[in-house]
């Protein structure tokens, strides 16, 4: 009767967790989609240049991942929950100095970003580590598909809701205003962190060892040439279209509206992909959703205008679930699989950041170099066909994982680290 009631008790706690968990990252996602997408165009509403916009979003990518690394070191030794409350913090500090700066924020472009970078890199190395230890094979697609409805809830309701702001107050006003809500939504987010169990690792900070076991680990190496080429596509479009939005339709509204129509699709198709995408269908929709992905580009250059863009937005807002949900969980389960991964999941986390951004830094720096040698409106859709092809390449390193049957080698990463937080 005992083992019972604790194991119900083991139990509740792992679900209280694992929706307070979702509850941070609906908050998170909220905050910045109010506000991130706007700071680019509050930036080139300063600056007017492509170049500007490149080095804050260069900033942010290369801060990234060297917290990361000092995340991981302090995930080895304190509560890897603070680490998700410092990430948070440093995010609140970003849109507090968005706030005190002004004006003149795009000639503290590189800073600015660096602040972003840095808490990009404490909250999403905590939130990563504790999504791994906090659901198990089972919940891994429940939990990455409704956090994806709650991204695209946020991607929703936060650019049009800053749109509309923006659009009916004067001047600087409403970017004040949707700055401050950012911040206000990231303090929440440090309060709901006080809700997670407590939850600590053991032993030191095994960096080189991890990102050496590429070279013994098939699958592990796979994964990670897969995450680079993913950061090869996000690198620039996580701007460039945004401000063609606004450059064409000269409206924060308009913007709005694009991130609405994507966000909505999107928002519905994770509810689909988490109900039809099982294990067996996980690669195939991998591919769907790298060919859609790299498809829809084409819609966008050769005759640019709002109507193209919105049907862009129609495409790769399904695009994203449908290669988002199978393709995080098997990145999880190779991890779930690997050498030492109860002791080495943080420095798994680590690593697998460090390629994304390596693909992220590749593809601004390249987009920096061609922009300084060639006019942008004829070097920029040629850059958007060879780097829009990253989530399409990611296929052809996915399509040779083999993680097998359930191992019971993953069973007792998941009863040690029960085991750990009930210490």
């Amino acid at each position: 009767m005992r083992k019972a009631i604790q194991f119900y008790q083991e139990k509740l706690d792992i679900n209280k967790d694992l929706l307070f968990l979702l509850v941070i990252g609906g908050l998170y996602s909220l905050g910045i989609f109010l506000s991130n997408t706007f700071v680019n165009i509050y930036l080139w509403k300063q600056s007017g240049d492509y170049i500007t916009i490149a080095i804050y979003n260069l900033a942010i990518y290369l801060f990234q991942p060297a917290t990361f690394i000092l995340a991981g070191k302090l995930a080895k030794k304190v509560d890897r929950v603070i680490v998700l409350r410092l990430g948070v913090i440093f995010l609140s500090i970003f849109f507090l100095s968005v706030l005190l700066i002004g004006e003149q924020a795009s000639k503290y472009n590189f800073l600015l970003g660096s602040l972003l970078g840095i808490g990009y890199g404490f909250y999403w190395l905590a939130f990563n580590v504790l999504t791994f230890e906090i659901t198990e094979p089972e919940t891994r697609d429940f939990f990455n598909g409704f956090l994806g409805v709650l991204q695209s809830f946020g991607g929703m309701i936060g650019p049009l809701l800053a749109g509309i702001i923006i659009a009916r107050m004067e001047a600087n006003i409403g970017y004040t205003t949707i700055f401050t809500i950012s911040f206000i939504l990231f303090i929440l987010a440090v309060a709901c962190s006080f809700f997670l169990n407590r939850r600590r690792a053991e032993g030191s900070f095994h960096f080189r060892r991890i990102l050496q076991e590429r070279h013994h680990n098939k699958n592990w190496r796979r994964i990670l040439y897969a995450h680079t080429f993913q950061g090869l596509r996000e690198g620039i479009f996580a701007f460039i279209i945004s401000i063609w939005v606004f450059l064409i339709t000269q409206s924060e509204f308009s913007l709005g509206m694009f991130n609405l129509v994507l966000s909505g699709l999107s928002f519905v198709f994770y509810f689909i992909a988490t109900k039809f995408i099982k294990n067996k269908l996980r690669k195939k929709a991998i591919l769907l959703g790298g060919l859609i992905l790299f498809f829809s580009t084409f819609i966008i250059l050769f005759n640019l205008g709002y109507v193209q863009l919105i049907i862009y937005a129609v495409f790769i807002g399904i695009a994203y679930p449908i290669i988002n949900v199978p393709y995080v969980s098997m990145t999880y389960d190779v991890i779930g699989k690997a050498w030492k991964a109860k002791e080495m999941r943080v420095e798994y986390i680590v690593v697998r950041e460090l390629f994304v951004n390596l693909g992220r830094v590749g593809s601004i720096v390249l987009f920096l170099g061609a922009v300084m040698l060639f006019p942008a409106k004829q070097v920029i859709p040629v850059l958007l066909i060879i780097l829009g092809s990253g989530h399409l390449i990611i296929y052809f390193f996915v399509k040779n994982i083999y993680l097998g049957t359930k191992q019971k080698k993953e069973v007792l990463i998941k009863d040690q680290i029960t085991d750990e937080k009930n210490r």
